[in-house]
């Protein structure tokens, strides 16, 4: 089940990302998780398989950019490889493509997500080695959307 997030997730979301850390996730990044959640919880959304919290997805739009994003995507170790990315990312797509103002989508992720957001039609733009810590390269991915104003 894919649930607007509370503010009562913060503590199991943090002790998942935890959990993917260092493999997937620098450990400075568990704060800059916790400053994303300040500014973007309306647009986060908490995930729950087994009436349990096992995970989370963000999106938000930068609309004067034109620009929507979809961010900390992230599952505990038992329950990645089920189909619960498939279904968050369809989720947070759904939402931003509703949105006409919007002519392009972008994923930072890393070298080690970065097929998967493949499947999505998102595209390699651009990568840095280490941005995220030591070994965790940044890969910036896009998909350009239709301008919906123009046939």
């Amino acid at each position: 089940m894919i649930r607007p997030y509370k503010r009562s997730d913060k503590k199991y979301l943090v002790e998942i990302l935890r959990l993917n850390t260092p493999t997937y996730f620098d450990p400075k990044e568990v704060h800059d998780f916790e400053e994303y959640l300040l500014l973007h919880d309306n647009t986060y959304f908490t995930i729950e398989c087994d009436h349990k919290i096992v995970g989370g997805i963000g999106y938000y739009m930068e609309e004067s950019h034109k620009i929507g994003r979809i961010t900390w995507i992230f599952f505990h170790p038992n329950y990645s490889g089920i189909g619960l990315g498939k279904k968050a990312i369809l989720h947070c797509l759904t939402i931003l493509k509703s949105n006409p103002v919007l002519e392009k989508l972008v994923v930072m992720t890393s070298q080690l997500a970065h097929k998967f957001f493949e499947k999505f039609d998102f595209q390699l733009e651009k990568t840095e080695k280490n941005y995220w810590g030591q070994g965790l390269d940044l890969y910036v991915m896009t998909q350009h959307l239709r301008n919906k104003n123009t046939n």
